[in-house]
């Protein structure tokens, strides 16, 4: 025979219910973040101190790659990353990578980055609300010239290679047209 569960048990199990159903809900924020649309606002102050924002990038391509030191497939991609980025700067390419370490594990996050010539940032330091709730990483966003968000890290596969870069960012760095 069982025992029948106790009003404060039933709170408890309808409570962690709601807390669990709350979480798996999109962030409001992330309402404004859509693939071909223009890029909400943001502001990233980088680990030397420069601050990104969608106006100090006009012009650029910018990837925004979120990590972490204690995730494996984050530091799998960051290699390809940095060849990307090697091969494609100089045509108009910035990336930055953003760690979801505390603040705390700066030195192993400045460790993590030795090999790599992209900025690094804590997520503390960036203001990324409207990108929405982070979950997951690792997650990687693709602005566009003009500020268009044309890679949206919330779908499709999270992991990015050599052969997603190409495919998705080299044919953002195709030469503007000149005006005349």
């Amino acid at each position: 025979m069982y025992a029948p569960i106790s009003r404060i048990c039933k709170m408890k199990i309808y409570l962690l219910f709601c807390i669990a159903f709350c979480a798996c809900l999109p962030s409001a924020h992330a309402a404004d973040l859509a693939t071909g649309k223009p890029v909400p606002a943001f502001e990233i102050k980088t680990l030397a101190g420069q601050s990104i924002t969608p106006a100090s990038v006009k012009g650029r391509v910018l990837v925004i790659n979120l990590w972490a030191t204690w995730c494996p497939p984050c530091r799998k991609e960051m290699p390809a990353i940095e060849e990307f980025y090697r091969q494609h700067h100089g045509q108009g390419l910035d990336v930055v990578a953003v760690s979801l370490d505390d603040r705390s594990d700066i030195e192993a996050v400045k460790q993590a980055m030795q090999p790599f010539s992209f900025p690094a940032a804590l997520e503390k330091d960036a203001d990324l609300q409207r990108f929405g709730r982070i979950w997951r990483v690792p997650v990687t966003f693709v602005i566009d010239r003009n500020g268009i968000l044309r890679h949206n890290g919330w779908e499709g596969d999270p992991l990015v290679d050599m052969a997603v870069l190409e495919k998705t960012v080299a044919p953002l760095l195709a030469p503007l047209p000149a005006n005349n």
